[in-house]
């Protein structure tokens, strides 16, 4: 049971200083000494902009004041994804952080859409689109935007939100934050890495200096390269390309021509998909696609042929291959961001995959012993969010209906997860969307990209019948009308930003 005294972090970024700045609020008060070591000379990947809200959980956590980090971080409000053109060319749809409306007695409300949309009251079709119903979404499409209410009786309060933000400056943020609270940065590469004889266990890092940094609890954030977890340590890597083939993305910031709004754009294209980041200086922008589709040098020219503005400078290439290691925690090694796996940022998920990694570390913190039991509940976890967002990811290139490349016929035809088979299965039916304790994505999340993409039950739960079809209706209409006006009412995101958290009229561009 003796306690760790000396963590090592090997990689900065944003997976590095948001595991240093993490451990270092948590543990505060304890002896533990944390080292993070990384070289200026090693780029980071930088592209992922764009988050969830349980980012303000963590932000929370630190104690972090939200208009200045804000300000510098460059940072813009996000109430969802919109996604354009991944059903049939030519639709969009959002999928938001909040709820479609609320149970009509005590039954889930798309429920009652369903049932409304093929059957209204007298016999038509009787209910718009579910978008009308759900405030984050309209908000979104009109560029307004206002914090949550208090009130959990109000539709104010029936939506969350997130940011888009500049990685670079937030990994500068939290290293000021973290070495602020004790962790010292070593400057330098590593040139080996030790490890103890009889069991593997890593013992230290030696730089290419020659300054040699022991430790008992080694965080590997080096990237792609897992230079302990999988160099080191052989941890494994299990690939999911057979499942979301995409395997390079091409990315690159342009000048900002309109203002922000509070939601990031995924576009689907011939090849793959496009991402689109409105930040307060500029707007971040990408192209993941599959190489077996598309070349770079084709990929990087339909990227800056569709950009809103003058390119600030030329697009940056990454490689990866989809999946994650087969062991995220081995020995005295945990593998956080880039060195876990990688899932394509479609849904925003790299920076929450680093935020539950370093959750779900706290909760499990060892000892020098590092029992089995803690590491299996940890990859055990890990592993269930993985697999969760993957098939999520999974679902909007399986639910395609676009058919003009041979990149989307073979994303419609190709085998999927049977975890999804059994969700989609299920929702096929009478629309029921599978329930989990654990993992990220819940119903709305679900219920966006099923309708989004055209997946329409074939029924709606029979209980439903219970309900008066014209109380359903009635219902129906005053959430529309409620939503149409909160929305009136809101400020517009840009004049919001202004008001709160602008870094042009700030000081913070300085």
């Amino acid at each position: 049971m003796s306690p760790i005294r000396k963590i090592v972090i090997v990689g900065g970024g944003t997976a590095g200083w948001m595991t240093a700045a993490g451990l270092s609020a948590v543990l505060k008060g304890l002896p533990v000494a944390i080292d993070l070591v990384e070289s200026a000379e090693i780029g980071t990947v930088g592209v992922g902009e764009a988050t969830v809200p349980h980012i303000r959980n963590y932000n929370a956590r630190l104690g972090l004041d939200e208009a200045d980090f804000m300000k510098k971080t460059q940072a813009t409000y996000k109430l969802g994804i919109e996604f354009r053109d991944w059903g049939r060319k030519g639709e969009r749809y959002v999928h938001p952080f909040g709820a479609f409306g609320h149970p009509i007695g005590g039954i889930p409300f798309h429920q009652h859409w369903l049932r409304a949309r093929q059957r209204g009251p007298n016999g038509e079709q009787g209910a718009d689109a579910i978008t009308a119903y759900s405030l984050p979404i309209m908000a979104g499409f009109a560029g307004k935007f206002a914090p949550p209410s208090p009130d959990p009786r109000s539709l104010g309060s029936t939506f969350n939100y997130a940011y888009q933000f500049d990685a670079g400056l937030y990994a500068l943020y939290l290293r000021a934050y973290a070495e602020a609270r004790g962790v010292v940065r070593t400057e330098g590469k590593i040139a080996s890495v030790q490890q103890r004889p009889d069991d593997g266990f890593v013992t230290g890092v030696t730089l290419e200096s020659g300054q040699a940094i022991e430790g008992d609890l080694f965080i590997d954030c080096s990237g792609f390269r897992g230079l302990l977890i999988e160099q080191a340590l052989h941890a494994g890597y299990e690939d999911w390309t057979r499942w979301l083939p995409c395997d390079r993305a091409a990315a690159v910031p342009c000048d900002s021509v309109e203002p922000a709004t509070p939601l990031t754009r995924a576009t689907s294209d011939q090849c793959g998909w496009r991402w689109r980041i409105p930040l307060q200086h500029r707007v971040g922008n990408g192209y993941v696609y599959c190489s077996s589709y598309i070349s770079d040098d084709e990929a990087a020219r339909v990227l800056v042929d569709k950009l809103d503005g003058a390119p600030q400078q030329d697009p940056r290439f990454l490689r990866f291959v989809t999946g994650r290691r087969k062991k995220q925690w081995f020995k005295n090694v945990v593998a956080i961001g880039l060195s876990s796996g990688f899932l394509e940022p479609l849904e925003s998920t790299s920076i929450h995959l680093i935020q539950v990694a370093i959750s779900t570390l706290l909760e499990l913190f060892p000892h020098r012993g590092f029992e089995p039991a803690d590491q299996d509940e940890y990859n055990r976890v890990m592993d269930l969010e993985f697999e969760r967002i993957r098939d999520f990811l999974v679902l909007h290139y399986h639910a395609n209906q676009r058919g003009d490349s041979d990149f989307w016929r073979d994303r419609a035809a190709a085998p999927i997860p049977d975890s999804l088979a059994d969700k989609m299965a299920l929702w096929r039916e009478r629309g029921v969307v599978a329930a989990y304790k654990d993992g990220f994505f819940k119903e709305p999340s679900w219920l966006a990209v099923y309708l989004g993409q055209n997946v329409v039950p074939e029924g709606w739960d029979p209980l439903v019948e219970a309900i008066d079809p014209a109380q359903s209706a009635r219902v129906l209409a005053e959430l529309k009308t409620a939503v149409a006006r909160t929305v009136e009412a809101m400020p517009a995101h840009e004049t919001f930003l202004r008001g709160f958290a602008d870094a042009r009229t700030s000081g913070a561009l300085a």
